[in-house]
């Protein structure tokens, strides 16, 4: 399956019996599915289909749907102005002006107050309206599939780049497992200096002792545990992201893992070589971390 973004935009138009219709909507990152609509005054009876329209497709995402219908010339109802209103309205307002100083009144100030203009609602019949609300979700659907696309495109995008970052990932992780501070001699050598260091500054120290709290130290310095954990994980990780899909949680759980074993490894960590490729995975799994929050 594809992967998605959760960032895209699209529109659509269509025509429906003299009627133009056009959707336009955008998504961007989101926690669940959310849905904003902007339908015009007349066709908010749409927005339970469209809000589930939305809802079906995509997994994750905070939505806009935006529709615009133009009705033609001979469809739409004349508007019907109540002159006598206006009239007393107009002269009120000249009188404001004379007697206070007010600024004079302007007609599309006037045409705007409630009860100066109407424009009547156009009758039609049931299976007019289902028809036109047929077409609109329609319209819908088509625009959502090119939102869907757009989608894709930038999560095939993104497939590339989480598939280099788990790579740098497991190429660090190679790195730290293969440096020569973890071979056995070298450690044995650290801790003989080390208790060669304290017992050269006091006499009075057990020897004995001292090797044992030594050996104890390393044995709590080794990052096989996390190398083998971050070895694991990059192999989930390529799996997640060959089978597709909204795995957009799973990778942001996995990212959160590959940070705490990197965290760990720096922190257990008594060579600087191995301190800076820590340091460095740490790096890495911070872009691979950003990159997740924009995926489905």
């Amino acid at each position: 399956m594809n992967l998605q973004s959760m960032t895209g935009f699209a529109r659509a138009v269509a025509e429906h019996d003299g009627t133009s219709i056009a959707w336009e909507v955008k998504s961007v990152n989101g926690k669940s599915v959310e849905v904003r609509l902007r339908l015009q005054q007349g066709l908010e009876r749409l927005e339970p289909a469209a809000r589930q329209t939305v809802q079906k497709r995509f997994a994750r995402g905070n939505f806009q749907a935006t529709l615009t219908v133009s009705r033609a010339a001979g469809q739409q109802a004349q508007p019907v102005v109540n002159e006598a209103f206006l009239r007393d309205l107009a002269g009120l307002a000249k009188r404001l002006q004379e007697q206070f100083g007010v600024a004079p009144a302007t007609a599309d100030g006037l045409l705007s107050l409630r009860g100066v203009l109407d424009i009547p609602e156009t009758t039609e019949t049931e299976e007019a309206r289902a028809a036109l609300d047929s077409a609109i979700l329609s319209a819908l659907e088509v625009a959502l599939g090119g939102l869907e696309q757009a989608r894709q495109g930038e999560g095939a995008a993104l497939r590339s780049l989480l598939s280099g970052h788990i790579d740098a990932i497991e190429a660090l992780t190679v790195r730290a497992e293969a440096d020569p501070s973890r071979e056995p001699t070298v450690i044995r050598e650290r801790i003989a200096e080390q208790v060669r260091l304290l017992m050269d500054a006091s006499a009075n120290l057990d020897a004995s002792r001292l090797h044992m709290e030594a050996a104890f130290l390393a044995t709590k310095a080794d990052i096989r545990e996390e190398i083998d954990r971050l070895k694991t994980h990059v192999a989930s990780g390529r799996v997640l992201l060959a089978g597709g899909g909204a795995i957009g949680r799973k990778l942001d759980f996995l990212a959160q893992e590959f940070n705490r074993e990197s965290n760990t490894l720096c922190s257990k960590s008594n060579a600087a070589a191995v301190t800076a490729i820590g340091l460095e995975l740490k790096a890495v799994v911070d872009q691979f971390r950003e990159q997740v929050q924009n995926l489905e």
